[in-house]
This record gives structure tokens, C-alpha cells and sequence, in this order.
């Protein structure tokens, strides 16, 4: 796990620029630093390193190919370069390697067979930015769910740049790009900014499985898919799996373990995140499996009963065996986190189970270096309540005529206007067209227009604005891949590597690994989902587990946000940061509305989660004012 960084056109001030970019990684690689520059200085790779395998000098980046051609600058794990590099060894494409690291590994493949059948190739986690000097043509990848973070664009001085982190673009000399106001509305519905936007103009996200190309004078670039959830969805809907439902469990239990063998490398201590859910549980139930020794395990306490799952975490690691740590947090210890948020994010981001995942991700680094987690069973394997939901509202709606329901909807709405809250909700549901429709519109809550519609720009669409209605055939298979393309890589994947990466730990996720990925595409939504949800998860855990330890109520990773912010200390903290001089001074959040949603909370006890959105707004402003000093 590292961070990258570069350069193109920068001219004389290149090297103090690329310094300063590292620094500002400091923390996803505090192990080393290191600068390339092409003789020209027209292309600058820097590089901060985490050293996880060969922690040794010959893994050291920026790294230049054996034949001189190729530069490469690197973030992530390729699980599988063990393969590769056997298939480079008997293709006689590479006679003797330098050491043992997958970036030499990597880089070698993409001298010998070019990037494209590389990244068909490599199975892993990524960001790579690798230079072709001879072509003079710079490429950039990011992995195939969007794992690890990649932020590229031109600065207001017509310059490309690219980086890990946005903090390192928005620390150069000169750097002047506006706020996108386009996408606060966006950032206001969802509590962050969805891909390929970032919260600056002409910054973007650089979307998973895509490869961009940019070639000198490096003034235009080409974005390519080499992967794509969707095809990956739609090629496993066609060819669904033919087996009953135990031979998919076995089948789905091989994978797993064979991705978990993979992530367990390194030549750094490994442990694992164990919430006492179903995906980590798993996880680490398979992990024991594997290890002739106990496997750490990690899990932190909550103060309050109602989102506390340590005790049966516990109990858990007791019954596999694990060499189980955990820690109890105070209320203080997770408002302390507060503060260093839009720092720790880089742009506003609002999923306040960032703060637990922050705390656990530093109590785990403690102990080792990697982690893995269960991310990703919930959109896998149809694990949220809300797809049944949504599938229940919309097959009753569809059932009234659109022309009628529109209307109908439209005169809720106003009479809503004055009582809000739910109201609101139900009116926008009822002008739904399907059920992608129906999801999108329970994501808007109220539609309240909290951007000063002066300063509110062009509106700029998500994925889940453009996703086309009907692409699978299965209703709750539409939501679960809505999701995997926004929610999962923008929310729960940036969450996860940035809360873990600002202390330095590397996380791994095993139930994103391509194979179980394109499998689980395949699954019926029976052997999902019936009368529990991810059926086939639990068929292979309750042979590790207990039933009993596992059926109960799901309590999530939260914390008592409505509860903290009447505390006198939070209260304060909060009325500072959207005191009516402040935002009309920055003339971008509609004063009158922001406190119009205060006094509610305060006053009539009304709780939205925009509350929580405007002040990590807020929040980012006030560090962003601190950053250009």
C-alpha cells in the first residue's frame, strides 16, 4: 500500500512541486519517498511506500523496467503476481528478477505484453501510473471495483497532475481550481461525491476499471474500459450457474478461501476486522481455516448497547480460536476524531461511520500492518434490506397508472411542503417509472435545496441518474449493481482506504477478488435471499460458526450522531461552522435553509442526515481555508 503522484509540463518548479505531493501522502507510505523525472522533466513520478512484500531497497519506486523503457509508479497489491511471474519466466520474457516485489513483477508484464493484457491479467487492488519513454505516453489504471484511489486532471494553469490523494493536488504551488458547485447537490443527497467528479473543477476521479492515456504534449487524454461490473453482471445473468444451491456454496467457499490465501501474503504481520456481522465473520472464519496459527482479529467496543457487537464478536473468535483484540472507545475518544476528518478525506465526506472505522483501524495498526475485511456481501449477495423495500414499493405503485400516480404525487408533494419529513418521500416515490426509478427517488429524502441556487451551477449527473432502467433482468439485481458502481467504490471502498490509510494500515477485501465477483453475477437470487438474506454467505459460515451465534439483529457500524450534537461541546462546534456570517460570506449554502434544518433538529427534534452532510461540508471549507494559507 503506497501513494503515487505526478506531474506533466511543470517546468522548472517540478521538483519542489512533487516533494511537496509526497509529503502530503506521508501517511499512506511513511516507509519511503522517492522522485522520477524523464530527461526533459516533462513527466514527474513520485512515489511514498508502505512496504508490505520485499521490504527491501529492490522494491523501492519509482522503478525503471529491465530494458529501460517503461517507469512506473505503483499503489496496491497484485495477489496473483506469483503466477504472472512464472508465465514471464517461461515465456523467457524475463531471465532473472531483481527481488521479490509485485511492482517489478507488474512492471515486467507490462514490457512484455503491454498494459492492457496486463491489467486483463493481474488479480489485485490498484492505482498505477506507468510511463512509456520511448511512445512518451503516460498511462494511468485503477483496479477493477475501485479499491484504491486515483485523483487526475489539468490545474488552472493547464497542467496534468495526478495523485492518491487530493490533498497532494490541492497542496501545489499555485494551485487555483474552483469549487464544483455543480456536484454539491449530489454530495447533499448522497453525504459524499460520486465518481468521476471530485469537489474541484477539472479534478476527477479516475472511475474502476478504466485506463487513461495521455500522450505528449499531454494536453488531452483518453479514458478506456478494461473492465466492467456491468458487463460482468449482465455476462453472469446470461450464464447463470446451473448447480443447487450447495454446489454454489462450495463453489463460492473454494473462491473465497483461494482469494483469502492470496491476501493472507505479505512479509509484514496480517490480521482481520471481525464487527460480529456475516461478511467479516465469514472472512475470518475462512482465514482460520487456512492459517496453522491463530489468525489476529480485531474489533472495537461501542459505549452504547444499541451499537455495540463486541461481546458477540467475542464469542465468535473464542470459537474459532483466534488471537482476538478489542477495544472499548468513550463517546470523547470518537468526537476527538471529528476534527481530523476533512483532512483525513480530502473533500467533503459524510458517512459518519467513518469515525468507528477510524478507531478500529488505528487500534488494529497497532498490532499489524494489513488487515482484511468483509466489504462488499451486502452488495454481492443482495445483503441490504432496502433492496426488499424498494421492490416491495414499487410493485405496489406499479400497479396505479403512471398517469395517475404522477399527478397524485405532485399533490402530495405540495401539501407535504408544509409538514415535510415522510410526506415528502412518498410523493416522489409515487412518480417513480420503475424500480431503479423508485431507488433514486428514495435516496432524494425531502429534495431540499440546500446550495444557494445562484451559485449552484450546471447540474451534473451520478451513475445512478443515467442508469438504464431494465439493463438486468432481475428487479433487486438492478439495485445491487446501482450500487457496486456508486455506493460501494465512493462511499463504503473510499471510507475503508482512507480512514485505514491515515494510519498507515493496508486493507484487503477478499470478497472483491474478480473471481468471486463474476461468480456471485452468476447466483440465482434464490440462493440469496428467501427467508433470511445472503443465504449462501451463511450456508458457509455456519460450518464454522454457530447458527445461533449469528442470528440476531443486525446493529451496523454506527454512531448516536442525533444524541452528540445537543452535547453542549458538539453543539458549539457545530453552530460555529454554520454561523450566518460565516455562510454568507462564502455565499454557497443557503443560510435561511441550513437553518431552517438546525432549528428543526433543535427545536422540534427533527433529525435529517443532511445535518451531518452540512457540517462535513462545512468542515472542509474551514480546512481547505487553512490548506491555501
Amino acid at each position: 500500500m503506497c501513494g503515487i503522484a505526478g506531474l506533466c509540463n511543470w517546468g522548472e518548479r517540478w521538483r519542489c512541486n512533487i516533494e511537496r505531493m509526497n509529503e502530503r501522502m506521508y501517511r499512506r507510505g511513511p516507509d519511503a519517498s522517492g522522485i522520477w523525472a524523464s530527461e526533459d522533466s516533462s513527466v514527474v513520478l513520485g512515489h511514498r511506500r508502505l512496504s508490505i512484500v520485499d521490504l527491501s531497497a529492490a522494491g523501492a519506486q519509482p522503478m525503471e523496467s529491465h530494458n529501460g523503457r517503461y517507469v512506473i509508479s505503483y499503489n496496491g497489491e497484485i495477489y496473483n503476481y506469483g503466477i504472472i511471474r512464472k508465465r514471464l519466466g517461461e515465456d523467457n520474457r524475463v531471465t532473472a528478477f531483481r527481488g521479490t516485489s509485485d511492482t517489478e513483477v507488474l512492471l515486467e508484464a507490462v514490457s512484455a505484453y503491454g498494459i492492457e493484457k496486463t491489467l486483463v491479467m493481474a488479480k489485485g487492488m490498484f492505482a498505477i501510473a506507468i510511463y512509456d519513454k520511448k511512445e512518451r505516453v503516460l498511462r494511468l489504471a485503477r483496479d477493477r471495483v475501485g479499491e484504491k484511489p486515483l485523483y487526475y486532471g489539468f490545474t488552472g494553469a493547464g497542467k496534468f497532475v495526478f495523485a492518491s490523494d487530493l490533498n497532494s493536488i490541492a497542496a501545489l504551488e499555485g494551485f487555483d481550481n474552483p469549487i464544483n458547485t455543480g456536484i454539491l447537490e449530489q454530495y447533499f443527497r448522497y453525504g459524499y461525491i460520486p465518481a468521476p467528479y471530485s469537489i474541484y473543477e477539472n479534478i476527477y476521479k479516475l472511475e474502476p476499471g478504466k485506463l487513461l492515456e495521455i500522450r505528449y504534449p499531454f494536453r488531452q487524454y483518453e479514458i478506456k474500459t478494461y473492465w466492467s461490473m456491468s458487463e460482468a453482471a449482465k455476462r453472469g445473468e446470461a450464464q447463470p450457474f446451473r448447480g443447487s444451491e450447495t454446489e454454489a456454496a462450495a463453489e463460492l467457499e473454494r473462491l473465497l478461501k483461494e482469494s483469502i490465501r492470496g491476501q493472507m501474503e505479505a512479509d509484514v504481520p496480517v490480521g482481520a476486522f471481525l464487527s460480529a456481522g456475516i461478511d467479516s465473520s465469514t472472512v475470518v472464519s475462512l482465514m482460520q481455516s487456512l492459517s496453522a496459527r491463530p489468525v489476529r482479529s480485531f474489533t472495537i467496543g461501542m459505549w452504547d448497547e444499541k451499537f455495540n457487537e463486541a461481546d458477540v464478536a467475542g464469542k465468535i473468535a473464542a470459537h474459532l480460536g483466534t488471537d482476538h483484540t478489542e477495544l472499548y472507545i468513550t463517546e470523547k475518544d470518537a468526537r476527538s476524531v471529528i476534527p481530523g476528518l476533512a483532512e483525513m478525506f480530502g473533500e467533503p465526506f459524510a458517512d459518519s461511520s467513518q469515525i468507528p472505522t477510524y478507531l478500529v483501524s488505528r487500534m488494529t495498526r497497532e498490532h499489524v500492518t494489513v488487515s482484511l475485511s468483509g466489504d462488499g456481501g451486502d452488495e454481492l449477495f443482495c445483503g441490504y434490506n432496502s433492496y426488499a423495500s424498494v421492490d416491495r414499493v414499487w410493485n405496489k405503485a406499479r400497479q396505479i397508472p403512471f398517469w395517475i400516480r404522477r399527478p397524485a404525487g405532485a399533490v402530495l408533494e405540495t401539501a407535504g411542503r408544509r409538514r415535510r419529513g415522510s410526506m415528502m418521500v412518498m410523493a416522489r416515490l409515487l412518480g417513480a417509472r420503475g424500480i431503479e426509478d423508485t431507488y433514486l427517488r428514495s435516496e432524494i429524502g425531502e429534495g431540499l435545496r440546500i446550495v444557494r441556487q445562484d451559485r449552484a451551477g450546471d447540474k451534473l449527473d451520478s451513475v445512478m441518474d443515467t442508469y438504464p432502467a431494465g439493463l438486468l433482468r432481475e428487479p433487486r439485481h438492478n439495485l445491487m449493481l446501482m450500487d457496486l458502481l456508486m455506493y460501494h467504490p465512493d462511499d463504503i471502498l473510499n471510507k475503508v482506504d482512507r480512514s485505514a490509510m491515515a494510519v498507515s494500515l493496508e486493507t484487503r477485501v477478499p470478497m472483491l477478488d474478480k473471481d468471486v465477483v463474476e461468480f456471485a453475477w452468476t447466483l440465482p437470487l434464490t440462493y440469496c435471499v428467501g427467508s433470511c438474506t445472503k443465504k449462501i454467505l451463511r450456508d458457509i459460515l455456519y460450518q464454522y460458526v454457530p447458527r445461533e451465534l449469528m442470528e440476531r439483529p443486525k446493529k451496523g457500524f454506527s454512531i448516536p450522531l442525533q444524541k452528540w450534537l445537543r452535547e453542549p461541546e458538539l453543539r458549539e462546534w457545530a453552530e460555529s461552522l454554520i454561523d450566518r456570517a460565516v455562510l454568507d460570506s462564502q455565499g454557497i449554502l443557503d443560510t435561511a435553509v441550513v437553518w431552517r434544518i438546525w432549528q428543526d433538529y433543535i427545536e422540534r427534534d427533527i433529525w435529517r442526515v443532511q445535518i451531518w452532510y452540512i457540517l462535513m461540508f462545512q468542515e472542509w471549507m474551514t480546512y481547505r481555508t487553512r490548506l491555501c494559507r
